[in-house]
This record gives C-alpha cells, structure tokens and sequence, in this order.
C-alpha cells in the first residue's frame, strides 16, 4: 500500500496535494483497497464552496457509499470530469489520474491540522 511523503492526509483517508494556493485532493490507497471496485463518484460543481471536513461529494463502490470530506476550505476550480466515464481510475492510480477535485486554499493555515504520511501510515497499520 502506498504512502507518499509528500502528501498530506485526513483522517477519513483523504490526500491532499498544494501547488500555488491549489489543492489537489482524492482517496488514499488504502481508502479504495477497503472500498473495493469504485462504480460511482458524486463530485461538487465548479464554484462550489467546501469547508474543511465537511462532506463535499460520495464514492459508491461494490462495497459502499462513502462520504467525501474536504481537506481543507475553499472554492472548487476544476474536478476530473474523467472520472464520470471512468471512476474505476481512483482504484488503478489514487494518486495520479484517480485525483477528484481542485479546491483554490482560502485559509492555508488548516495545512497544518492534516496529518504528515508517518502520523497517515501509523493510523491504517
């Protein structure tokens, strides 16, 4: 199961990447290993504003329906449109093309209350 270093997480199994203000969020491997098969992602519209964890979407899987919980507050920029013909990517590449939203940071201070890969991996073994 991978964890990368450089990514923050959630509790809830939620990764978190920043480049300039940009949040790029999706589930963690181990999320979709527990999940199973992903059939469906329910994502928000671009505009949409989230709070940090506060649901802000749904996985289903053959297993599941899951929340969705923000990372951190702001406003959606884009989502993967790819993922409404394809949501089977979060389960073969949770870390690259599986990603579900980008949020635009409105407060980068809530960084800080996310937990680093060591303090992710110490929570799922």
């Amino acid at each position: 199961m991978k964890v990368p270093k450089d990514l923050h997480y959630t509790e809830e199994h939620e990764w978190i990447s920043v480049d300039e203000g940009i949040a790029t969020v999706g589930i963690t491997d181990y999320a979709q290993g527990e999940l199973g098969d992903v059939v469906f992602i329910e994502m928000p519209t671009v505009g949409t504003t989230v709070k940090q964890m506060e649901p802000f979407g749904t996985i289903e899987a053959v297993k599941a329906v899951s929340d969705l919980f923000a990372p951190i507050s702001g406003e959606v920029v884009e989502i993967n449109e790819m993922l409404a013909d394809t949501p089977e990517t979060v389960n073969k590449d949770p870390y690259g093309d599986g990603w579900i939203i980008k949020v635009k940071l409105s407060d980068e201070s809530e960084l800080e209350s996310l937990l680093n890969a060591d303090a992710y991996k110490d929570k799922i073994s």
